[in-house]
């Protein structure tokens, strides 16, 4: 996909990113706490830093980047215990540090962490 401009960025982010954000965080969290929405959810996880200033989503298919990821079972414990609740409240503090616009060079890579935070999962972004 082409890179975008700074400036279509900045334009998006003042028309939709700002409100748009909050909204597909919440709803990734809704979706995921159901077995059936949870793909979905974690599809929209990653898609978080594109929501909010049209950046691209690190790719997560490169096979090196399962590399150094702790096992499936460590991660899915870590998301029932910790993950779950963890997960939404960064989500939602960096929501809301992106909407104060000083805050948002810090609301960025705390989305580039989200995936960890939730699940622990490592990738090179």
């Amino acid at each position: 996909m082409a890179q975008r401009s700074l400036l279509s960025r900045a334009l998006w982010f003042v028309a939709v990113g700002w409100w748009a954000t909050p909204v597909v965080v919440n709803a990734a969290w809704f979706l995921s706490a159901t077995v059936v929405g949870a793909p979905l959810g974690v599809k929209l996880v990653n898609l978080l830093p594109t929501v909010l200033t049209l950046r691209e989503p690190a790719s997560m298919t490169d096979p090196s980047s399962a590399r150094g990821q702790r096992s499936l079972a460590l991660r899915a414990l870590y998301f029932v215990l910790v993950g779950w609740w963890l997960g939404w409240l960064w989500a939602n503090a960096a929501s809301f540090l992106a909407v104060t616009v000083i805050g948002l060079p810090l609301a960025i890579p705390m989305f580039d962490r989200l995936p960890y935070v939730t699940s622990l999962y490592r990738f090179d972004g």
